[in-house]
């Protein structure tokens, strides 16, 4: 009896083959993010953060690319192989936004920043979409589960964005369209996002692993 509990629990877990190149972008993503956080807290004003939450970046980006890794160590790898996949996308919002930051394309270059907006609520949306949703639903649903979070999403942003650091800028003054031509964007991708992954699925790609529920 015992032999056969222990047999079955071994069998539930598959483990599909991740691309190498998927688990090595991962780790190089969340070591390049760290360094680049460790130099904007040191030198604000040559990663171009100044007077632009540098110090809650520090805090907030790790505990997005590493809550995944956390989580499913503490709770999901009995059930699930590693989602490299989606971690490794959220794990790129939070490195490409430092890493614009540093190299001032923020400033210099006019649609870098609605951009952001749009590409990085569409990696959390698909993130969350490959996290949570089985591979045989339809689009309806599909799309329902990435707008739910994706705009929830990037509204949340918004309101840390306006409280870290516009609500003291000179940028306040234009803070409501702004805000709104984001929260469209981001939208937007979110919409982008689930209609490529239900596609990706009915081709028969991205369905591995399992969803967690």
């Amino acid at each position: 009896m015992g032999d056969r509990v222990t047999e079955a629990a071994t069998t539930t877990i598959e483990h599909p083959l991740t691309p190498t190149l998927a688990k090595t972008a991962n780790v190089l993503a969340k070591g390049a993010l760290l360094l680049l956080l460790l130099f904007a807290v040191l030198h604000p004003d040559q990663a171009n953060l100044r007077d632009k939450a540098a110090g809650m970046r520090a805090i907030g980006y790790p505990l997005m690319s590493f809550t995944v890794p956390v989580l499913w160590w503490a709770l999901w790898r009995d059930r699930i192989s590693f989602p490299w996949l989606p971690d490794l996308l959220i794990t790129i919002t939070c490195f490409t936004d430092i890493l614009g930051n540093r190299m001032d394309l923020y400033d210099t270059v006019v649609w870098f920043d609605d951009w952001m907006h749009f590409m990085n609520t569409g990696l959390l949306a698909a993130a969350f979409i490959l996290l949570t949703l089985h591979r045989d639903v339809g689009i309806w649903r599909v799309l329902e589960r990435g707008l739910a979070f994706g705009a929830s999403a990037a509204i949340a942003w918004e309101v840390a964005e306006y409280f870290a650091f516009i609500s003291r800028s000179t940028e306040r003054e234009f803070a409501y369209a702004d805000t709104l031509g984001d929260l469209s964007l981001g939208t937007a991708g979110a919409v982008l996002a689930a209609v490529v992954i239900h596609r990706a699925w009915r081709r028969g790609h991205l369905l591995d692993p399992r969803p967690l529920t």
